[in-house]
């Protein structure tokens, strides 16, 4: 059953939580900062790393006290963790398969937390159809040293989105987003330049971490179905 808890459909925890949107508050801030600045990508800096960064890392302090285990908090606090890292790593060219590692173990974290009950392999069907196509295009257009990496990654990414559906919620809408914004990040960088790439991909980036981040604020005795 992994970190999760079983339980009875639950609202969602803002309103059960008014100290909720106090709680999250910093995020919305570091995340305003950050498209207000929109530091140019080829001007890369601790600077911007610092403020890429920044909403993630106030998602992992958010999620101190949180209701649900602690086991499955800290899991997601060790997922953002990895996530800041690999934002900064991005930052630069030359640390693109250190971010990409520290992502994988990210989604890792996420699986961990996300467990394995309820199974629904019939989810796992349809997801691998469309990675296996997706990633595979993809790969022809990769340096032969990146496609070991690459290839690992996109079977986690699948694996957890899989994970994320089959849990429900705010999960399920959080993997959805976390693999839209890898999508069309990995397409613009190796296959083609995308319009709006960037704000697309961290719009769906920092939406999908929020959602996840939610998922831990819903009473430990409640299973969204």
């Amino acid at each position: 059953m992994g970190a999760q808890e079983e339980g009875l459909p639950g609202k969602p925890c803002l309103l059960a939580q008014p100290c909720l949107c106090l709680r999250l508050s910093p995020f919305f801030v570091t995340c305003a900062a950050y498209f207000l600045l929109w530091i140019p990508q080829d001007q890369p800096s601790w600077v911007g790393a610092l403020v890429k960064c920044l909403p993630v890392l106030c998602l992992a302090a958010s999620l101190q006290g949180a209701p649900r285990g602690t086991g499955y908090r800290v899991l997601l606090q060790g997922a953002l963790l990895c996530s800041a890292v690999g934002d900064a790593c991005l930052i630069w060219p030359d640390a693109f398969l250190s971010g990409v590692a520290a992502f994988t173990v990210a989604h890792l974290l996420y699986l961990w937390a996300f467990g394995l009950t309820p199974l629904r392999p019939g989810l796992l069907l349809s997801i691998a159809p469309v990675s296996v196509s997706y990633y595979g295009l993809l790969l022809l257009h990769l340096p032969a040293s990146m496609v070991p990496a690459l290839a690992a990654y996109s079977l986690v990414l699948a694996s957890m989105l899989w994970r994320g559906l089959a849990s429900g919620g705010s999960v399920r809408w959080g993997a959805l987003l976390f693999t839209l914004s890898d999508m069309v990040l990995a397409w613009d960088t190796f296959v083609r330049p995308l319009p709006l790439a960037r704000l697309v991909v961290m719009i769906t980036y920092y939406a999908a971490q929020l959602l996840i981040t939610l998922s831990a604020f819903r009473s430990p005795r409640l299973k969204t179905l």
